[in-house]
């Protein structure tokens, strides 16, 4: 199990495109894929879970990848997240 704490750059936070970006990534990997937010996890291969977490710029998310692939998963979300969703 993989665990990193992000910091959410994008000016909007995770809002309906960068969630779904995120949804679109996480569904290429095996691995289960959560972020959590002020103690509640959701799947993010879930976009309603996304959306509902309410994660706001510069507000740190925990995400954590469990199973065969989590090495490479972590790593691409990683990127991802840190990249402000390629939105900026």
């Amino acid at each position: 199990m993989i665990q990193i704490e992000l910091t959410i750059k994008n000016s909007r936070g995770l809002h309906t495109r960068s969630a779904a970006k995120l949804v679109d990534l996480a569904k290429h990997f095996s691995s289960n894929i959560e972020l959590i937010f002020q103690d509640r996890a959701v799947d993010c291969k879930s976009i309603m879970g996304l959306i509902t977490l309410g994660a706001q710029k510069n507000n740190i998310v925990k995400l954590v990848v469990d199973g065969e692939d989590e090495a490479v998963a972590s790593e691409a979300i990683t990127k991802l997240i840190q990249s402000k969703f390629g939105e900026e």
